[in-house]
């Protein structure tokens, strides 16, 4: 999908984009990897948040049409899906998800406009989506269907617009205090067949080697081995009383490498969870204490108390493991994460700053702490990780 604007006898058309990246020029491909409109491209490749992850521009005297499509598919429901502006980012147009609908955010001269609706679009489906200008309106199809329509009417005079059209895809060029509505950037999700504006200038890609689209999905966290995500545990309660709670749905005999690390500000790893396909068990490790099982389980729900750290696995309640915490050799213990790091995927390393290793391979259905649905997009680092889709 691709967006232009363009002056014309009785308002703004908007035309459709294609995928850019950096504000500063297209490049010369010297640099940068070259790829056609039409190819299959990953959103959730790792990057700064804002950045597109491709990028291209365009002479507005070369745009014939008005009209630009593509398909898409995700489970992310938030997220940027693409961008375009004129006057060097003046006039813009962004199409992002926000709680799994279309929101289109536009800004025309003296109007600012935002309007959200239409079909989910995070099932995991593919979805063709265009976009169009008809007259003083801007028209978002889904499957065939209309699915947002926006009207725009400026009281400035209506000028002859010259110079470049600047496209871009997952990512923005513009600050983000000025969209009316925020949201997190990162999205997990898939484009290919683009056709942008009928245009076959190439994109450049801000990475020289692009992720795959798998041809089957399902919800999920995917982990390739080459990355994981990490959380300050400020940013989850523990009150003592109640203990604090972390919850992985997955198939554990899929998976190889560490699943979760705790550590504490300025001290040593307080908790791992490490697969092993070769032996065909998880260890579990809190302190010096050792717990081992068998990987043969969909569910692990692991509760830090004052006293008890219980580890449960399934459905069974036969299956439940405690290990007594004693306050003597563990005094405060809940209390000291605050200012630690919580990581999915990988193995905690010495120092605040630490990448960690031993990263998982492997898919993790659902991650809850606290009870609440853990969001991958939110963590403080997170690399190389689909926050919201595994190959199935």
């Amino acid at each position: 999908m691709a967006v232009f604007w363009k002056a014309a006898a009785g308002g703004l058309l908007l035309a459709v984009i294609l995928l850019p990246w950096r504000a500063e020029g297209q490049g010369n491909g010297r640099d940068k990897k070259e790829v056609s409109g039409d190819s299959t491209v990953h959103l959730g490749q790792h990057r700064e948040p804002w950045r597109p992850l491709m990028h291209t521009r365009v002479n507005l005297t070369e745009i014939r049409s008005i009209k630009s499509s593509f398909q898409f598919r995700t489970f992310d429901p938030e997220g940027v899906v693409f961008y375009g502006d004129t006057k060097n980012g003046a006039d813009w147009f962004v199409l992002s998800l926000k709680d799994g609908f279309p929101l289109m955010q536009i800004r025309k001269e003296d109007v600012l406009v935002s309007v959200a609706g239409g079909p989910k679009l995070n099932d995991g489906k593919w979805h063709t989506l265009e976009v169009s200008n008809q007259g003083k309106f801007v028209t978002l199809e889904v499957d065939g269907s209309p699915g947002l329509v926006v009207g725009m009417q400026s009281n400035q005079m209506e000028e002859v617009l010259y110079g470049q059209l600047r496209l871009a895809l997952g990512g923005i060029l513009i600050h983000t205090d000025q969209m009316i509505v925020q949201f997190e950037p990162q999205m997990d999700g898939c484009v290919r067949g683009g056709s942008w504006l009928n245009l076959s200038v190439p994109w450049e890609a801000a990475a020289e080697v692009l992720w795959p689209c798998y041809q089957n999905i399902k919800p999920g966290s995917f982990f390739p081995g080459t990355g994981f995500a990490i959380f300050n545990t400020s940013a989850f309660a523990v009150k003592e009383d109640l203990g604090f709670r972390i919850e992985l749905w997955g198939d554990f005999s899929l998976m190889d490498g560490t699943v979760l690390s705790i550590k504490p500000s300025k001290e040593e790893l307080m908790f791992t969870v490490v697969a092993n396909n070769n032996t065909k068990e998880v260890e579990l490790t809190f302190r010096e204490e050792k717990i081992v099982v068998k990987n043969t389980f969909n569910r692990v729900l692991i509760t830090f108390l004052k006293d008890l750290l219980k580890v449960h696995q399934d459905e069974d309640e036969s299956k439940t493991i405690t290990l007594p915490v004693s306050p003597a050799s563990h005094p405060g213990y809940l209390a000291t994460w605050t200012g630690g790091r919580l990581a999915i995927g990988g193995l905690l390393g010495d120092g605040e700053d630490s990448v960690g290793s031993h990263f998982l391979t492997g898919c993790l259905e659902k991650i809850q702490v606290q009870g609440r649905d853990l969001d991958l997009d939110l963590a403080v680092k997170h690399m190389s990780v689909s926050s919201h889709s595994c190959p199935a």
